[in-house]
């Protein structure tokens, strides 16, 4: 497991080999290298799949969204799914509505789906 459960990004890999990273709090320029650091070792670590677990994100900032554009390429290049799993927060589903860029990707309604889908 990368992370600790006191900070905003979590990674861990099930036993299906499923790469699935969870993430909690704010996502802003403080917390976002975080993230964009998991989700790079995500994408090289030969995992069929990642989920991004949005559902305990509580705001979402244009960092934290081109850190996810960036992880979606990196993934795309190495043929592993990358799967954002919500429910996410009122204010994260709008940065990706006004952004219009909530199609790129690939959406399950919990991270419990997106592991078995």
């Amino acid at each position: 497991m990368i992370g600790d459960r006191d900070e905003t990004v979590v990674c861990e890999t099930t036993p299906d080999g499923i790469t699935v990273v969870r993430v909690r709090g704010d996502l802003d320029e403080d917390s976002t290298p975080a993230l964009t650091r998991v989700l790079a070792a995500a994408a090289g670590s030969g995992s069929a799949r990642t989920v991004v677990d949005l559902s305990q994100v509580g705001f979402a900032d244009s960092s934290a969204l081109h850190a996810l554009l960036s992880a979606l390429q990196a993934h795309t290049a190495t043929g592993t799914a990358l799967i954002l799993a919500g429910p996410v927060q009122t204010a994260v589903g709008r940065l990706f509505e006004v952004t219009n860029t909530g199609s790129a990707f690939r959406w399950a309604d919990s991270a419990h789906e997106a592991m078995t889908c």
